[in-house]
């Protein structure tokens, strides 16, 4: 278990996992009628796939920590991806729907897009293969002039 492991893709993703959840706990709408909604009053098949993106993204954060072999973590990361770029067509969804009637849009469905975006980039980095060339550069010695 090493904090070394860890790169820069996986840090995006877990920071992307804690925005999208922390979106369903701060004001999401406000309206005449309903008043105040969270993320949670707002429930739907929107927040579900964000949740279910933001669980990819503790997975392959928690996958890279833990593991010792790279197969854990690159499925992981794999599995991440596709479910980032759900969740940041969920999130736009969450942005432009008006539930119950709301007439305002607070900080939730906007921290959850900005969540959804960087587990979909720390996700897409994290596969980023970043190996050295096995083989050095070419540098062709130059023809002689004739």
């Amino acid at each position: 278990m090493s904090i070394r492991t860890v790169r820069s893709g996986e840090l995006l993703a877990f920071a992307g996992a804690v925005c999208a959840i922390v979106s369903l706990f701060v004001a999401a709408y406000e309206g005449p009628a309903a008043g105040t909604l969270d993320g949670w009053d707002t429930f739907g098949p929107a927040a579900a796939l964000l949740l279910a993106a933001a669980g990819a993204a503790l997975w392959l954060f928690l996958a890279t920590l833990t593991e010792r072999g790279t197969a854990l973590p690159v499925a992981a990361a794999v599995w991440c991806l596709p479910l980032g770029l759900i969740a940041v067509v969920a999130a736009l969804v969450r942005l432009l729907e008006r539930p119950d009637h709301a007439t305002r849009v607070c900080a939730g469905p906007w921290l959850a897009l900005a969540g959804a975006l960087a587990i979909l980039i720390g996700s897409w980095q994290s596969i980023r293969d970043e190996r050295r060339s096995v083989y050095p550069p070419a540098s062709p010695s130059p023809r002689p002039r004739p």
